[in-house]
């Protein structure tokens, strides 16, 4: 950080003045101030910069005095501040308002604006790189019955021309809303606030839990703002079809329109003219796509952690080998939106089999097109808002050109098979989309000099016009001059063209010659040559005479650039026209990446993944051959153990597992899920054969692990995770539950698991798959015929040592029908290498706590009152023989044992009293 900018500020109690003017906006709102080359943050934000960024607030400097007067102050590169940027908007969900001076030194004003939701105003900072879609939604609820909520959304990307609308009924935990923040992958909510109520309004508090649980940044926004009286009238001047918007049937939808005003305000989207007769408005239907909720979402390791070591630890990452940023996009949007449509399902599955069984199809699409595919949907967004230039129309050219190779590509498929399936979805499609970007390859041939592309320089062709041929003719002329100075400089100094020294067009220096960095020595003490700046890459330098003709060619490229702006204008004004069909390009070849993707993980998996076999909703089984973690069979060093897997309606819908810590339970039946999952978005599944029925959610209880620092108890994070289950699951869900009832006394724990799982199999009836420690709840299996136990096995050999029986227990990770009744919690705490103390004493106190249990078993007795008078009887007179015998003291203490040993298995009825026998196993 050596190279931070010095703080100076020409007037600075002027400026100090003006800050402490601005209102107040909170600490979700950074202020930047943007000085040219460098960029500055003031007050608390200075700290939260010098803290986040820095990470040190010794980088803070004072404006003015070191006193309550001054202003502490905080200083950025550029690289630094789109360091700040990203931080500030992808992890921390901060708003950011970029100030820039305009004409007077106190004139400044808020030029750029972004939040999570809207990066509109920043993507050149960001560089267009985002590995979802930038999704803002606002949510209006009205909460009048005490069960059911009525929820009203709209939501958007703000980089697509769409605005998505959706209104349902909910329950009293938002179970829908929730899973529609999921599927939709929302980054940012606009909530209604009444100042008012707002610290009293119950059903806010629990909407903004469930926001904040799914990692979205909450934006609050006055109630006003979601007033529906001019929404028909914003409607009818953003949507292509004027005339319909106040006859759409989303009109209807009254807490929907509240949510589209406040969301259409936020986004300023009326201010910028050329959205005008540009938006399209449709409904979201939520039962289209399965559910999931933010446990789902963590259990089944969906997009990646902030923690995660290796692009494989989420599925996301895992899948994603796209090679197009439209196409990663996509892909998450996908993993958020498995379908529940049996033959779109099988569709997709088509296309993944026809990349996974033709090699050269799929190698060729990645290593050759695809590759090569820019940002179409930014691209387009760039010609929509009036910011392209001549590059931007090459960059278009550029994929149009390559839509040919596509087309040969896909038109080679021979197999019948795929033939129609691979027409349909990309090659018609992509065959018309090339005849209408035909004439704007032809007007891009006709106009810019492509040649000129292989120096980057985005020029109209100089025989367009008279008046640039002219100029172009005096450049041509002056960069021969240079090329000719420049072979005199490497003869002269005897460097070797283009391998020691260079002539480039430095951004800074203009047109200069460059010399490695251990060849400069030559330039040293030689007065012809002047040393421009030494940089890693080599020492810039010039000559008098290359200097002049460079002074001489920055002048003439400006005035070519001047007779060329009129042209470049018309030019980039065609290409804007195109962009309708850029976008529909961008959607077909997203869609071609995604499936390639799919198809290149089912190949390069280390076992290959299969083809499942789907039944429709409500039918069939779900069962697996050699199931594996996709994920986790990625993990160097690790050999994974494959599993079958049973769900059958009827027979074995409720699996409860039993096994040791450390066993593969959790694995298993995560696994379960993220197979489904994988199987409901098209893609082939890590096993030898499966088939699966459709399920309409995951819902998930796993882990709490963050839940205290927000200050909800690991035991209140389970109860709420639990009944978001029990209100949501339908006959049609998969419900994978890993332990519960923990956070709480072992008789309440138990108690809650055994009645829940009992819910689930006798009121929902769905599949389930339970993971525990407590064994008695393997007991359900006697009670409900579709309740089955499994195990995860454990072998286990005994070995002696300073009189402490050993047992080491080797984990076999293999899931076999049947109950395990131990969990081995203490040679997992060996594992870890506790203490030998803290171990031996841990297994003295286990051992206690069971004969402690054993002696106060309440459960009944199987002998009665004669049995035990008998019993005593008998007992009675063997030790009354056994003290005769030894009483003279003759024999040792081992021997007294044996003797009595002897008398008492020679007593048949002793023996066989159950009163005896009930002593014996105390």
């Amino acid at each position: 950080m050596s190279s931070r900018p010095e703080l100076k500020v020409d007037d600075e109690h002027g400026f100090i003045r003006f800050f402490k003017s601005l209102p107040s906006v909170g600490e979700e709102t950074v202020r930047i101030f943007d000085r040219g080359d460098w960029y500055t943050a003031h007050g608390q934000d200075a700290n939260f910069i010098a803290r986040t960024v820095y990470k040190s607030t010794s980088v803070v400097r004072q404006l003015g005095r070191n006193d309550a007067s001054g202003l502490p102050s905080v200083t950025m590169t550029v690289t630094v501040f789109k360091q700040f940027l990203r931080e500030a908007l992808f992890k921390l969900g901060k708003r950011v308002e970029i100030y820039a001076s305009s004409g007077g030194r106190m004139n400044w004003k808020v030029v750029k604006q972004a939040s999570p939701g809207n990066l509109q105003d920043v993507e050149e900072e960001l560089g267009g790189q985002f590995e979802s879609a930038p999704m803002i939604l606002a949510v209006k609820i009205s909460a009048k019955a005490t069960e059911a909520r009525s929820v009203g959304v709209c939501f958007a990307d703000a980089s697509v021309r769409e605005l998505g609308v959706s209104e349902f009924l909910d329950n009293d935990l938002y179970s829908n809303f929730e899973a529609l923040l999921i599927q939709l992958g929302v980054k940012e909510c606009l909530v209604q606030i009444d100042k008012a109520e707002k610290d009293k309004d119950p059903e806010l508090a629990k909407l903004k839990q469930i926001i904040d649980n799914c990692g979205v940044a909450i934006a609050e926004r006055p109630a006003g703002d979601f007033g529906t009286k001019d929404i028909e009238q914003d409607l009818a001047r953003l949507l292509k079809d004027e005339r319909s918007a106040t006859l759409l049937p989303q009109t209807d939808l009254k807490l929907a329109m509240g949510s589209a005003a406040a969301l259409i305000k936020y986004l300023a989207v009326l201010q910028d003219p050329s959205n005008f007769g540009q938006y399209q408005l449709y409904q979201h239907d939520l039962s289209h796509f399965m559910k999931l909720d933010a446990a789902a979402l963590k259990a089944l390791n969906l997009m990646p952690g902030a923690r995660d070591g290796s692009k494989t630890m989420s599925l996301y990452g895992l899948l994603n080998h796209c090679k197009t940023p439209v196409g990663s996009r996509l892909l998450s949007q996908w993993l958020k939106q498995p379908l529940m449509n049996k033959d779109e399902i099988e569709k997709r599955q088509q296309l993944v089999e026809a990349f996974v069984n033709d090699t050269e199809l799929r190698q060729t699409m990645q290593e050759e097109h695809l590759k090569s595919v820019p940002d179409l949907y930014r691209l387009a967004k760039r010609f929509q808002r009036n910011k392209a230039n001549l590059e931007d129309v090459v960059r278009a050219y550029q994929v149009v050109i390559r839509l040919p190779g596509f087309l040969g590509t896909l038109e080679g498929v021979m197999d019948e098979k795929y033939k129609d399936p691979l027409d349909e979805a990309y090659t018609n499609k992509l065959r018309s989309l090339s005849d209408s970007l035909g004439k704007l390859a032809d007007m891009v041939e006709t106009t810019v000099d492509l040649d000129a592309l292989d120096n980057h320089e985005f020029i109209i062709k100089p025989d367009f016009d008279d008046n640039l041929r002219i100029v172009r003719r005096k450049l041509d002329k002056l960069r021969s001059n240079m090329d000719n100075e420049f072979r005199k400089a490497a003869d002269d100094l005897n460097q070797e063209e283009n391998k020691k020294i260079f002539l480039e067009n430095h951004k800074t220096h203009g047109w200069c010659m460059r010399l490695t960095r251990t060849e400069a020595g030559c330039i040293r003490n030689n007065s012809h040559y002047q040393e421009c700046s030494t940089q890693k890459n080599g020492v810039y330098f010039t000559t008098k005479a290359l200097q002049s003709y460079r002074r001489e060619f920055d002048q003439l490229s400006q005035t070519y650039n001047r007779t060329q702006s009129g042209l470049v204008n018309e030019v980039v004004s065609v290409a804007a026209s195109y962009c309708p069909v850029l976008e529909q390009l961008a959607g077909v070849l997203a869609h071609l990446d995604v499936i390639v993707s799919f198809a290149h993980c089912s190949v390069h998996a280390p076992t290959s993944y299969v083809r499942p076999t789907i039944h429709p909703r409500g039918e069939g089984s779900t069962v697996l051959k050699e199931a594996r973690h996709p994920c986790m069979e990625m993990q160097d060093d690790i050999q994974f153990i494959t599993n079958d897997v049973e769900l059958r309606r009827g027979e074995s819908s409720f699996l409860i597992i039993t096994g040791p810590n450390m066993g593969g339970k959790s694995t298993y039946i995560r696994q379960i899920g993220v197979i489904a999952l994988m199987a409901q978005i098209g893609c082939f599944v890590p096993c030898t054969e499966a088939e699966l029925t459709i399920f309409d959610s995951i819902l998930a209880r796993v882990g709490a692990s963050d839940s205290q620092l927000k200050g909800v108890s690991t035991f209140m994070a389970e109860m709420l995770e639990t009944a978001n289950i029990l209100k949501s699951a339908t006959a049609e869900s998969l419900i994978i539950i890993d332990e519960l009832g923990r956070g709480t006394s072992t008789y309440d724990g138990f108690g809650l698991a055994w009645a829940i799982s009992e819910h689930i199999v006798k009121e929902i009836g769905c599949f389930a798959m339970f993971a525990t420690h407590f064994h008695e709840l393997t007991a359900l299996a006697d009670q409900h015929p579709q309740v089955r136990n499994l195990h995860v096995t454990a072998h286990i050999s005994s070995a002696g040592g300073e009189g402490v029986d050993k047992r080491e227990v080797t984990l076999l990770y293999k899931v076999e029908p049947g109950i395990c009744d131990q969990s081995f919690g203490i040679h997992v705490a060996e594992l870890v290498r506790f203490p030998d103390k803290v171990v031996r004493m841990a297994k003295r106190k286990a051992d206690e706590l069971e004969d402690f249990t054993a002696k106060h078993d309440t459960t009944p007795q199987n002998y009665g009152k004669e049995d035990v008078e008998e019993g005593s009887a008998r007992l009675k007179e063997v030790l009354v023989r056994w003290k005769d015998e030894v009483k003279d003291g003759s024999l040792t203490k081992e021997e007294m044992v044996s003797r009595l040993r002897e008398l008492v298995k020679k007593d048949e009825k002793l023996l066989a009293n159950p009163f005896f026998a009930a002593v014996k196993a105390l």
